[in-house]
């Protein structure tokens, strides 16, 4: 598993990457209760953003952390945003992507990295 600076986590599953905010994310934005994910088949730029989060606190975007193509949503964190905040780190991840670069994970942090990142 891969971190951002911008607190996703990436993960690797056959020729996809799943992609989803960490705990630190979860934790900071407070309950989630609205969540806009892409459309499946969207061409997406690293760095572009592609998904809203709304919580009590802030609203937030969800940036693509690789080129690619978003091939699944998680519309589940659509209908339940609440999940975002039981389950970060599994089932509330919010797309796949089929990276058009796989090389572009390896700027990003492993999980010990990150927790010195977020200190």
């Amino acid at each position: 598993m891969k971190f951002t600076e911008e607190h996703e986590w990436l993960r690797v599953e056959d020729d996809l990457v799943v992609v989803g905010i960490t705990d630190h994310a979860s934790e900071q934005l407070g309950d989630v209760v609205f969540v806009e994910l892409p459309e499946a088949g969207t061409e997406v730029t690293k760095d572009e953003e592609v998904c809203v989060l709304e919580s009590v606190k802030a609203a937030s975007d969800i940036l693509a952390p690789i080129d690619g193509e978003i091939v699944e949503v998680n519309n589940a964190i659509v209908e339940d945003p609440g999940k975002v905040n039981e389950d970060p780190l599994g089932d509330a991840w919010f797309f796949k992507i089929k990276a058009a670069d796989p090389g572009q994970m390896d700027d990003y942090m492993d999980e010990a990295e990150y927790k010195t990142f977020i200190g």
